[in-house]
């Protein structure tokens, strides 16, 4: 295995200063290309794949996974030439949990010394920006309406501090101002509106919560929660659902599983891949069956 460990030094946080002491013990067993600012990490995954390591570590949270991900898409046939790997180091760690990697960051990396590799599902999300058509991919999980507004709303600096909580605070926010309606248009001919929508690949979102409870990485196909509504109610059912690792979904709301989907909107709404705004509607999501290889516990 040629590993290399993508990470962004100025990163904040217990993991991330536990992993600066203890470069060595990582950086012994593969090389260590270090972020310098916003997306950077993309291109060093990119340059990776074209030196021909075979596997990228993202050291981070699932923005760092979301950028090594794309810039694996960027080389020729990357998917093909590299495998992904996560060592856990965000807030949240959407797609590690779902992996059932360690937390901990000695255990996490032995799995990834271990290499046991698996193929998952790969989505993407198609839209246009400046004109110009244009596709990113994602791990774990999307969204449209409220969740994405919250996020454009977020105070980072607050996140940093009480984590999980400054999304709820950034939610009701984002609830004092108008949500557009989101309408969602299946492959399989399944439709909802709402002013939230939700996309999964896996089961978790937002953190230990399975909110979509049939998602498998490996079925070939996207998990869809349309909620009609969105209230000050919707909010507190996630910040419940995280503190009990329960799911309290509304009555009204909508379930639905396919291949592709297309979400659209008549006044201007922004959608978030891995919990960072990505572009605007309208957005085509598809998934391409067992096309990424990860490495798991």
């Amino acid at each position: 295995m040629r590993a290399c460990i993508i990470f962004n030094p100025s990163a904040r946080g217990d993991k991330a200063r536990h992993f600066l002491r203890h470069v060595r013990d990582f950086s012994g067993d593969a090389v260590l290309k270090p972020t310098d600012a916003a997306g950077h990490g993309r291109a060093l995954a990119a340059q990776a794949v074209e030196e021909g390591f075979d596997t990228l570590v993202a050291a981070g949270g699932d923005g760092t996974v979301n950028e090594v991900l794309n810039g694996i898409s960027d080389a020729p046939d990357g998917f093909a030439r590299a495998r992904l790997a996560v060592l856990p180091l965000g807030t949240v760690n959407v797609f590690a949990r779902e992996l059932a990697l360690p937390l901990k960051l000695a255990p996490a990396w032995q799995a990834i010394r271990a290499g046991r590799g698996r193929a998952v599902d790969l989505p993407s999300a198609e839209f246009t920006t400046g004109g110009k058509p244009r596709r990113r991919y994602f791990a774990q999980m999307a969204g449209a309406g409220l969740d994405s507004r919250a996020i454009e709303l977020v105070d980072w600096e607050h996140k940093k501090r009480v984590a999980q909580l400054a999304y709820v605070i950034a939610g009701i926010r984002a609830l004092r101002g108008p949500l557009p309606e989101v309408g969602c248009e299946c492959a399989t001919g399944d439709s909802a509106s709402g002013r939230q929508v939700l996309i999964g690949n896996g089961r978790f979102y937002g953190g230990p919560l399975p909110v979509f409870h049939r998602a498998r990485l490996d079925d070939g196909l996207l998990d869809v929660c349309v909620f009609p509504r969105a209230t000050v109610g919707t909010v507190l059912r996630y910040a419940a659902g995280y503190i009990t690792r329960r799911v309290f979904p509304p009555r009204d709301m909508s379930y639905f599983q396919a291949a592709s989907l297309t979400l659209t909107s008549t006044a201007r709404t922004s959608f978030q891949l891995e919990g960072d705004v990505a572009g605007e509607l309208p957005v085509t999501f598809r998934v391409v069956p067992g096309a990424l290889r990860v490495i798991v516990k």
